[in-house]
C-alpha cells in the first residue's frame, strides 16, 4: 500500500469540487465509520457531502466522522492515489468503504505554472514534470542528475565528476550566442525559481577552473534532492512568458515538500555510498609505450639516447608498470547521507522541519570532502472561514568542498607506465634523484571553498469572496561564495631550491543577496457553460551583488599561507558592487468554454536596470489554446480512446540574463603605475539603445489517453527564433576598442519534436509495472547574422548551419609516400593553414536524446531503472592528445602507427617532438575532422531496488530498504574517457552505488 497521505493539490481539488451551496434548512445528523484498502486502514481520504460544504478527512487509523444534512445525502470518497466512491446515505449512521488504488490519470495530475497552478488537462502550455518518487533517496547531491533523461526537451550534462560542480542544462536548445566560452555571461541558462523565489543570479567563481570546468558551481548544489516535493519545467512560450524577460531559456520551478495533515510523523533517512570513475581508457603497457619512444628516437635520427628520457635510457625500471589511471583518481570516495524530518498538522496549520547531512570525499588520492548541511521547514495556517492563508518556506544550507587545485585526470592518462613509485620506502613523496616529477606533490595545492545559501519566502492569501482572492508573495534569496586556493613551495620538487617567499593564497568572495515582492489578484467566474480566470499583479525584484578579491605573494613559512595578512606582497584586485533592479506588471486571461474549449492569454512588461536608458522597458507576451476534443459527442463511443486533446501557443519571451551594467562607459585600473599612480584606462563604450534579446516561441502538440489513461500519449512540434542578439559588434582598431556590445540582427532558430509515451502496463493487486520513454529530436540554425563574412564570428558561425558547428581542417589521410597527413587545400594556395583552410564544417552536437523508465513492484517490493540515450557528435581523445613518441603515455589504439609494411596506420611515424614540420602536422591533426567522431552513447543512468517492512506497531509505521546505482553501465564506441563529458584534462562523473535505510515513525 502506497503511503497514505492527501497532498496539497490533492487538498485543493477536493475542496474545490465540494465547495458548492448546502441547505442550511434541512436536519442534521452524523455518520462515521472507516475507510481502508486491501484490508488496511487508510489515511488522508476526504469525504464530503454533494452539494454541500461540509469536509472532513480520514486519520491514520482510516476513521471518520461527518456532519450531514438533507435526507438521503450522497457521499464523496475522494483520495489522490484511489478511486472515488459515490455513496447514496439513506439512514445509515455508520457506512465503511474499501477504496481500489486507481491509475492517476490527466485529471488527477496539478501542475505548478509558477504564478497559477492548473491541471494538466486544463493546460495550454508545455510543462514537464518530475515528482518526488523519481528524485528522492539517489545517491546525488544535486537534483538535476537524478532527473537527467526524465523530461523531453531538457538537456543536463554533468560538467565534472568532482562533488560540488556545475551542470550545463538547456531547455529547447541554445538561444543565445552569448555562451561561456566568448562571454563573461552564459545567456542560455534558464531562470531558477525555488518555492516562488527567484534566484538572484548565479555565483561567479574565480578560482576553480583548474580543478572545475568553465568555473561553474550549481545553484541547486544547495538543495537537498530528498527535499523537493516536485520539479516543473516551464518550456513553451504560453508557460514561460508570464516570466518575460527572463523566460527565453525556460524556467526552473522548485517545489519543496510541506507539512501536511496528520499525526506527528517522525523520518529517518540514512545512506553509505561507494564512488568511482565509471570508464578507463586502455592505454599502451610497458613494452609498447618503451617500443613507441625507441622508435621516435630512430625516426629522429638519434642513436644515442639523452639524459632526460629517463624512461627509455636505463634510469627508471624498464620492467615496471602502474596503472596510472588507478592510482591518482581510481579511488573509491565514500559518501554518507543522513536526513531526519519532522511533520505533522490539522485542518487549518501544518509544519515540517528536516535537516539532511552530507559527507563525500574524492577518487584523487587524498583526505579531500565536499560537505553539505541543509536545514529546511514550511509552516501553513488556515484561518477558520477559510479565507484567510499563511504559508511560509525557509531553506538554509552550508556547503564546503576541499580538492585538489589542478585535476589529476591528465596526469593519470599521460603518465609514462614505467615512471617510478610515488612514494620512497619511508613513505616520503619519492623524486627519483630529481628525475621525476611526482603528482602527488601537487595534493599539497588545495581550493576549497564555502557556500551559505539562504531562501526564505511567505505566501499570503485573502479570499474576499467566493470570486475574488488577492495574494502577496515576499522572499528572500542570499548566496555567499568564499574561495580560498593554496598554492605553496612545497608542492615543488625541493631540489629547485624553491622556499615559502613564493608561496601564494588566492582568496575570493562573491555575494548576492535579492528580494521580491510580488503582490496578486485573481478572480475566477463561471456563468453556466462559461469559465472565466483572470490573474493580475507585479513584481518587483532588488539583487545587489558584490565580489572582491586578494593575493598574497611570499611567507615567512608555508605554516601562515592560510592567512592573507602575513604575505610579504597583497595585491588586492577591484572591489565589485553591482546592483540589480527589476520591475514588472503581468497578467493571465484563461477562458474555457463547455470544459473543452480553452484559451490562454498572458502579457507582461518588465522593466531593468541591466539595459540602457533608452530602451529599458519592454512588453511580452504569448496566446495558447486547447480543444478537448474527445469531450465532443462523436467522441463518445471510441471506447479506447479515453482522453484527446490538441494545443498550441506563439508568444514572445525575453532575456536580461547578460551581466550588469553593460551598457555604461567602464574604465579598469591598469596594473602597471606610473610614477607610482594607479591610471584607469577605458575598457567599454557607452550605449544607450542597449536592449533585450527577445524570443518568438511556436509550438504544436497533440496528447492523447489510451484505455481509461493507461496509455498516455504527447507528441510536440516546437520553433523558437531569437533575434536582437547581444554581442560584441567589432569595430575598427583605430577606435582602440576592438567591439561594443549592441543588439545585432543575427537570428538563431531552434526548433524539434519532442514525444513520451507513458503507461500503466499491469495494475493489480499486488503486481505494478509503469513504464515511460521520451524522445526529443532537436535542430538548430543560424538564420541571419548581418555582415558575418567581414567579422571575427565568420570563423565560428555560418548562415543556415548549427551554432554548435566548428570550422576545421578536413582530413583526407596519411600520404602514402611521405607518412604525413593530409588536409584539403581548400583555397589552393598550395599550404595548409587556418583559417583559410579550415573550412570543414562539423556540427559538435546532439541529434536526440531521451529516456526509457520503468518502475515494477510486487507487494512490498518495487524495483525502478532509467536507461539515458544519446545520439551525437563530439571532440574526441584526439583533440588534445600529446604528439606521439614523446614522453607521454597514449592509448592502445596508437600503436597502429603508418609505415611502409603498415599503410593502414592510423597515426604518423613517432616523433620526439624536436621536428617542426611533425608538430605543425600534429597540431593540425587535433584540429582537424579526425579530432571529432561519434560520442553516442547508452547509459544504465538508475537502478533502485526498495523493500518495506511494514508494521502493526502503534507508534512505528514502516521501514524501507533500499539499494541505489547511478551511472551503472555506459554502451559507447566514443574513443575517450567519457561520451557525456568530453571536456579533456577533467574526472568525468562518477558511478556510484548507495545502500540505505528510511525509518518513519
Amino acid at each position: 500500500m502506497k503511503n497514505s497521505y492527501s497532498n496539497i493539490g490533492g487538498i485543493f481539488f477536493g475542496l474545490m469540487l465540494t465547495a458548492v451551496s448546502s441547505n442550511t434548512n434541512a436536519q442534521t445528523r452524523t455518520i462515521s465509520g472507516t475507510v481502508t484498502s486491501s484490508n488496511k486502514p487508510l489515511s488522508g481520504v476526504m469525504i464530503s457531502q454533494e452539494g454541500s460544504d461540509q469536509v472532513t478527512t480520514t486519520s491514520e487509523n482510516g476513521t471518520y466522522t461527518l456532519q450531514v444534512s438533507v435526507e438521503n445525502p450522497i457521499l464523496l470518497f475522494r483520495h489522490p492515489d484511489y478511486s472515488e466512491e459515490r455513496i447514496t446515505a439513506t439512514n445509515q449512521k455508520v457506512i465503511n468503504i474499501s477504496l481500489k488504488e486507481n491509475v492517476k490519470g490527466i485529471e488527477e495530475v496539478i501542475l505548478n505554472a509558477g504564478y497559477y497552478k492548473v491541471r494538466d488537462k486544463e493546460s495550454t502550455g508545455s510543462i514537464a514534470k518530475v515528482s518526488a518518487k523519481d528524485i528522492e533517496n539517489q545517491p546525488v547531491t544535486n537534483v538535476l542528475s537524478a532527473v537527467q533523461g526524465r523530461m523531453p526537451g531538457v538537456s543536463i550534462t554533468q560538467n565534472s565528476g568532482v562533488a560540488g560542480g556545475g551542470y550545463d542544462i538547456q531547455i529547447r536548445g541554445r538561444n543565445s550566442l552569448r555562451n561561456s566560452v566568448n562571454s563573461s555571461v552564459d545567456g542560455n541558462q534558464p531562470l531558477y525559481v525555488i518555492d516562488g523565489v527567484p534566484l538572484g543570479g548565479q555565483l561567479n567563481s574565480a578560482y576553480s577552473v583548474t580543478i572545475m570546468p568553465l568555473r561553474s558551481i550549481s545553484p541547486l548544489n544547495a538543495i537537498s534532492p530528498n527535499d523537493i516535493e516536485s520539479i516543473e519545467i516551464l518550456k513553451d512560450a504560453d508557460a514561460t512568458a508570464i516570466y518575460g524577460s527572463r523566460g527565453a531559456n525556460g524556467v526552473v520551478l522548485i517545489t519543496t515538500k510541506k507539512g501536511k495533515k496528520g499525526t506527528l510523523g517522525l523520518s529517518l533517512n540514512t545512506s553509505y555510498s561507494l564512488s568511482s570513475v565509471a570508464s578507463h581508457m586502455d592505454m599502451m603497457s610497458t613494452e609498447q609505450y618503451l617500443s613507441m619512444r625507441r622508435q621516435a628516437y630512430q625516426n629522429a635520427g638519434i642513436a644515442t639516447l639523452p639524459a632526460t628520457a629517463y624512461d627509455v635510457n636505463g634510469t627508471w625500471d624498464q620492467n615496471r608498470y602502474t596503472d596510472w589511471q588507478k592510482e591518482l583518481i581510481g579511488r573509491k570516495a565514500a559518501g554518507s547521507m543522513t536526513q531526519a524530518s519532522i511533520s505533522g498538522g490539522t485542518d487549518r496549520n501544518s509544519f515540517l522541519v528536516s535537516f539532511t547531512h552530507n559527507d563525500q570525499s574524492s577518487v584523487f588520492p587524498a583526505d579531500y570532502h565536499y560537505k553539505t548541511n541543509i536545514l529546511n521547514s514550511s509552516f501553513s495556517h488556515v484561518s477558520s472561514d477559510q479565507k484567510f492563508r499563511i504559508e511560509a518556506s525557509n531553506m538554509f544550507s552550508s556547503l564546503s568542498n576541499n580538492v585538489v587545485n589542478s585535476d589529476l585526470t591528465t596526469q593519470a592518462l599521460g603518465m609514462s607506465p614505467n615512471a617510478p613509485a610515488l612514494y620512497d620506502s619511508a613513505g616520503n613523496i619519492n623524486w627519483e634523484n630529481n628525475t621525476f616529477t611526482n603528482p602527488v606533490a601537487s595534493l599539497v595545492s588545495t581550493y576549497e571553498n564555502k557556500i551559505s545559501q539562504w531562501n526564505t519566502n511567505v505566501n499570503l492569501s485573502y479570499r474576499f469572496w467566493k470570486d475574488l482572492s488577492f495574494k502577496i508573495n515576499g522572499g528572500i534569496n542570499y548566496q555567499n561564495l568564499d574561495e580560498l586556493s593554496l598554492k605553496p613551495s612545497n608542492m615543488y620538487n625541493p631540489a629547485y631550491g624553491i622556499k615559502p617567499a613564493s608561496s601564494s593564497v588566492l582568496k575570493s568572495n562573491n555575494s548576492l543577496f535579492s528580494y521580491i515582492i510580488e503582490p496578486q489578484l485573481s478572480w475566477k467566474k463561471n456563468i453556466g457553460l462559461h469559465q472565466l480566470d483572470v490573474l493580475a499583479g507585479g513584481s518587483f525584484q532588488e539583487t545587489n551583488g558584490r565580489q572582491s578579491s586578494m593575493i598574497g605573494v611570499g611567507f615567512a613559512s608555508n605554516a601562515l599561507i592560510t592567512n592573507i595578512g602575513a604575505a610579504t606582497t597583497k595585491i588586492v584586485a577591484d572591489q565589485v558592487n553591482a546592483p540589480y533592479k527589476y520591475a514588472a506588471l503581468y497578467t493571465r486571461l484563461n477562458y474555457q468554454y463547455n470544459n473543452r474549449y480553452i484559451v490562454n492569454l498572458t502579457g507582461r512588461r518588465d522593466a531593468s536596470s541591466r539595459f540602457g536608458t533608452n530602451n529599458r522597458v519592454a512588453n511580452f507576451g504569448a496566446a495558447g489554446a486547447a480543444w478537448l476534443f474527445t469531450k465532443e459527442s462523436f467522441f463518445e463511443n471510441i471506447s479506447w480512446l479515453s482522453y484527446g486533446k490538441l494545443r498550441g501557443s506563439y508568444g514572445i519571451t525575453g532575456s536580461d540574463f547578460i551581466g550588469d551594467y553593460q551598457y555604461l562607459d567602464t574604465y579598469t585600473i591598469n596594473d602597471i603605475g606610473y610614477n607610482s599612480i594607479t591610471g584607469l584606462y577605458p575598457s567599454r563604450l557607452y550605449n544607450p539603445d542597449y536592449s533585450w534579446e527577445k524570443t518568438k516561441k511556436l509550438e504544436a502538440a497533440l496528447e492523447l489517453g489510451l484505455f481509461k489513461d493507461r496509455l498516455m500519449l504527447t507528441t510536440s512540434w516546437y520553433r523558437n527564433r531569437s533575434s536582437d542578439q547581444l554581442v560584441g559588434i567589432p569595430l575598427p582598431s583605430t577606435t582602440g576598442f576592438s567591439n561594443v556590445l549592441a543588439n545585432l540582427g543575427a537570428t538563431v532558430e531552434n526548433s524539434g519534436w519532442e514525444m513520451s509515451l507513458n503507461s500503466n502496463i499491469v495494475r493489480s493487486e499486488q503486481w505494478k509495472w509503469e513504464s515511460g520513454v521520451n524522445l526529443t529530436v532537436p535542430q538548430n540554425k543560424l538564420l541571419s547574422f548581418p555582415g558575418l563574412e567581414g567579422s571575427t564570428y565568420a570563423n565560428t558561425y555560418k548562415v543556415g548551419y548549427p551554432t554548435s558547428i566548428v570550422k576545421v581542417f578536413e582530413y583526407q589521410g596519411i600520404d602514402p609516400v611521405t607518412g604525413n597527413y593530409t588536409f584539403r587545400d581548400f583555397n589552393g594556395d598550395g599550404k595548409i593553414s587556418a583559417p583559410d583552410d579550415t573550412q570543414a564544417v562539423e556540427n559538435i552536437g546532439v541529434r536526440y536524446f531521451g529516456g526509457w523508465q520503468n518502475q515494477v513492484s510486487y507487494k512490498n517490493i518495487s524495483l525502478s531503472f532509467l536507461f539515458y540515450f544519446v545520439k551525437q557528435r563530439n571532440w574526441n581523445y584526439t583533440r588534445n592528445m600529446p604528439t606521439p613518441g614523446t614522453m607521454s603515455n597514449l592509448p592502445a589504439e596508437f600503436v597502429n602507427v603508418w609505415s611502409v609494411e603498415n599503410p593502414g596506420g592510423i597515426i604518423m611515424p613517432y616523433s620526439t617532438g624536436t621536428n617542426t614540420q611533425v608538430n605543425t602536422l600534429t597540431n593540425n591533426f587535433r584540429n582537424s575532422t579526425a579530432a571529432i567522431g561519434d560520442a553516442s552513447f547508452i547509459r544504465l543512468k538508475n537502478v533502485q531496488l526498495n523493500y518495506r517492512i511494514e508494521s502493526s506497531d502503534r507508534f512505528f509505521k514502516d521501514a524501507v530498504v533500499y539499494v541505489q546505482g547511478q551511472n551503472l553501465w555506459t554502451w559507447t564506441k566514443y574513443f575517450g574517457l567519457d561520451p557525456e563529458f568530453s571536456v579533456t584534462g577533467y574526472l568525468p562523473p562518477l558511478k556510484t552505488i548507495a545502500f540505505g535505510l528510511q525509518l518513519n515513525f
